[in-house]
């Protein structure tokens, strides 16, 4: 059975830093979704774990780094912080395009080497932090309770029943 994607509030917000910067860096952690969601916006992807092909990938890193960054964008480098070199590299293409939604970073873990990466990425990158999936996202909660509402000067806790209470 196909898994079906699921819309998540990150979504909207990746769209968004697609949209404001060169690339995005999507930070959180394992397992929370990240590729999956890049994944969904990517036209091009490369993924620099690919058993069959890490080593190729990083001698590219090494010789030709430019040829891993050709692609559709946005194009998904997934795992990228195996090669720290990618994040000057994608700056360096950033700045000499001069477009909008040109890449997007995931991985599960901060380069090994950050002595690699010579720029902060200042005005080229975007974050995009994201968390597990909420329960509302999942479509297991209605999502009627509202933590922005119940801190709300005017929101009323509603009163339940005493069944409700295992006593």
């Amino acid at each position: 059975m196909e898994n079906q994607y699921k819309n998540r509030i990150a979504d909207r917000q990746l769209q968004d830093l697609l949209e404001a910067v060169g690339a995005v860096l999507i930070e959180g952690p394992k397992g929370c979704g990240k590729t999956t969601t890049a994944e969904h916006h990517a036209k091009s992807i490369l993924y620099m774990d690919n058993p069959e092909k890490t080593r190729q990938y990083h001698q590219m890193v090494q010789t030709n780094i430019r040829y891993l960054l050709q692609g559709d964008n946005p194009r998904l480098i997934d795992e990228w912080q195996t090669a720290p070199e990618l994040w000057d590299a994608i700056r360096f293409e950033v700045d000499h395009r001069n477009c909008e939604g040109l890449f997007m970073l995931t991985g599960s873990a901060v380069p090994a080497d950050i002595t690699k990466i010579r720029h902060s990425g200042a005005g080229r990158f975007g974050w995009l932090t994201m968390r597990p999936m909420s329960l509302w996202e999942s479509g297991e909660s209605t999502g009627d309770v509202s933590l922005e509402k119940m801190f709300s000067q005017n929101y009323q806790i509603p009163k339940f029943r005493k069944s409700f209470f295992f006593c």
